[in-house]
């Protein structure tokens, strides 16, 4: 089973990480420190096994639960108990591990995970988003993830290393790529006009020369992308 590891204390990641290594069925794939980079990871990566941490700053391993669609399987790691009952409403939970973790409980959770079927992996349910999440996406300000849906955003600007993300009623910066963002984005919906901007062809109020006008901004088209612009308009 490939496994990560999500604990913000080192000294507990090579603790899980050592007691991984003696056990064949599992494969460690990576660890993190924090549930933020566990996310991107997962959208990129089949995993069948989580070991988590509870207790994170910023981002709690129920968080990190919640905002996952379709987890694979997940053992709890805590240095409190108090969390137990809780943790068992969620499907997705295999064991309950309290810090400090010896050999023998550690085998005898993944056991539990082992007698269990395992869920879909997070890169097969990417596979199938169009059904879950084909009307939003997430990003990431401050360590918080912040749901978007499609239909909402106007445009997409890049200066320098961000990412403008505009809406009719906020503005979000990201650090990232227009490509990145691009493939991102439903192609029915939305069309690359110039090398800095992406725009919801669905919001164009109006087109004259080589720009549009979406809400109040004038954004620019190029030459090379007005073609393609043109074939997507419902032109009577």
């Amino acid at each position: 089973m490939n496994c990560i590891i999500i604990d913000d204390e080192e000294m507990a990641r090579a603790i899980i990480e050592k007691m991984i290594e003696n056990t064949p069925q599992l494969n460690l794939l990576q660890e993190f420190s924090n549930a933020i980079s566990a996310i991107k990871f997962l959208n990129q990566n089949e995993v069948d096994l989580i070991f988590l941490d509870i207790h994170m700053p910023d981002f709690t391993g129920f968080d990190f639960i919640q905002t996952i669609k379709n987890p694979p399987k997940i053992i709890l790691i805590t240095s409190d108990k108090n969390f137990a009952i809780e943790a068992f409403e969620y499907e997705c939970i295999a064991d309950y591990l309290v810090k400090p973790i010896t050999e023998d409980r550690f085998q005898k959770a993944v056991q539990k995970v082992n007698a269990s079927p395992l869920p879909p992996t997070a890169t097969a349910i990417n596979k199938t988003a169009g059904e879950d999440n084909a009307n939003e996406f997430y990003i990431n300000i401050d360590r918080r993830l912040i749901k978007i849906e499609f239909a909402l955003v106007n445009i997409v600007e890049a200066k320098g290393d961000y990412i403008h993300i505009k809406t009719d009623n906020k503005n979000y910066v990201v650090h990232s790529t227009l490509k990145k963002i691009e493939d991102k984005l439903p192609e029915n919906l939305f069309l690359k006009v110039h090398r800095s901007f992406i725009i919801n062809i669905k919001k164009i109020i109006d087109i004259e020369d080589n720009s549009v006008l979406i809400g109040k901004e004038v954004i620019p088209v190029s030459r090379a992308n007005r073609p393609d612009l043109m074939k997507r308009l419902n032109l009577l």
